[in-house]
């Protein structure tokens, strides 16, 4: 059976480097260090204000990374945990096909279309539009997210940031990450039920 992404993407997901098509076909937890990083004086400032509503930790430097990613009912959830607290659940719901489709990331109000481009064997998101309340809002009065995934090796490189029209960088976090079996996978709210369909 074909997983959620691999129905998205069609023919493209051959594009994307072996690592990341197992990654995606059978789903799995992530592990290691990230760099956090925050813009300069004001920008800084809101950049720590929204890392700690998305569980970022407010600190710069070195901290620990989990992320958790799987598939469920058609959407790709994914899990992301620093330095082992809060925890922070994004989900994700297909739009059309790979390369003129997208997804569309929800959280309360808010709603973000995420295109996806594959560099070099590499996932890389596009931010196209976000949506409040339904209704578009001009890119020039919203921050602009730009994100990706990557192999380096035999490690999976994560790379965030997001950037504010006049104020640049707002915070920012990248990292190398490897597998991680002795954690077992499971479905949000539903402890102990193993997932199938991966991001």
């Amino acid at each position: 059976m074909e997983t959620v992404v691999e129905e998205w993407f069609g023919e493209g997901f051959r594009e994307l480097h072996p690592l990341l098509q197992g990654l995606h076909r059978s789903g799995g937890v992530l592990s290691g260090q990230v760099h956090v990083s925050f813009g300069a004086g004001f920008a800084g400032l809101v950049g720590k204000r929204l890392a700690s509503r998305l569980g970022v930790p407010v600190t710069p430097g070195a901290h620990h990374l989990q992320v958790s990613i799987h598939g469920q009912a058609g959407r790709l959830h994914w899990s992301r945990r620093f330095n082992g607290l809060s925890e922070f659940v994004s989900e994700f719901k297909p739009v059309g096909h790979h390369p003129t489709g997208h997804w569309v990331e929800q959280s309360g109000a808010l709603s973000l279309e995420l295109g996806v481009k594959v560099l070099a064997g590499g996932w890389h998101w596009e931010h196209r539009n976000t949506r409040l309340l339904g209704i578009p809002v001009p890119k020039a009065l919203f921050p602009t997210t730009f994100a990706s995934k990557s192999i380096e090796g035999q490690f999976y490189r994560f790379s965030v940031e997001v950037r504010a029209p006049a104020l640049g960088k707002l915070l920012a976090y990248s990292g190398t990450l490897a597998p991680n079996p002795s954690i077992e996978r499971t479905s949000p709210g539903k402890p102990g039920a193993a997932s199938h369909v991966k991001r």
